[in-house]
């Protein structure tokens, strides 16, 4: 990975910040290539995605320039503080609509069977794909079972947390620890409570 410039100070910072807000573009300029550390380190906790890492940092890049752009100094923070929210927001988008199906293990794990004995998961449920009447229709029914089982044996929390996890009735797949951020909650509870309600569902669905 390439090597990245140091830092501003928070002094330096205020006079980029300020000679930008009167139109120095040079000054914008040296804003984002100050801050190309952070996407750096940023990026580094998405080194198990399966992307390139300079690719990973260009769309980094496209976070940071997006914050530099729009950021209000007169909310008092410093730059980084906003341009990580950015940078991270850029990568989850596109990780999310690259590789929305390839969220966690939980999301291969058999939760019952079809009318053959072959094993289903709810990656198999949700993903949709070309398929005959037969099994278009079988699908309808495993879909319309998981949400009546979904209904019946989950608490509020339960089925809060796998509706936003998976991306169910409406709602955008997120990740444990955005759950865990909503709900004011640790990741680990946001696991254990998934992992709870996957059980409860892979039982009813076996039956």
């Amino acid at each position: 990975m390439q090597s990245f410039p140091q830092p501003l100070t928070a002094e330096e910072e205020r006079y980029y910040l300020e000679r930008y807000r009167g139109g120095d573009e040079a000054a914008r300029n040296i804003l984002i290539e100050k801050n190309l550390r952070l996407v750096a380190h940023i990026v580094k906790k998405y080194n198990n995605s399966g992307r390139d890492m300079d690719e990973l940092i260009a769309i980094g890049i496209v976070g940071l320039v997006k914050a530099v752009n729009t950021f209000d100094v007169s909310k008092g923070n410093r730059i980084v503080t906003y341009a990580a929210r950015c940078i991270e927001n850029e990568l989850l988008m596109m990780l999310r609509s690259e590789r929305k199906l390839a969220r966690e293990v939980s999301l291969y794990d058999p939760i019952g069977t079809d009318k053959e004995g072959n094993e289903i998961s709810l990656l198999d449920i949700m993903e949709t794909q070309e398929a005959d009447v037969v099994e278009q229709i079988a699908r309808d029914n495993s879909i319309r079972l998981l949400y009546e089982n979904i209904q019946k044996l989950l608490t509020p929390r339960e089925k809060e947390i796998i509706f936003s996890r998976y991306g169910l009735d409406g709602h955008s797949p997120a990740t444990q620890r955005e759950i865990a951020q909503n709900l004011g909650i640790s990741r680990s509870y946001v696991s254990r409570i998934e992992k709870k309600a996957l059980e409860k569902l892979k039982g009813a669905m076996e039956t």
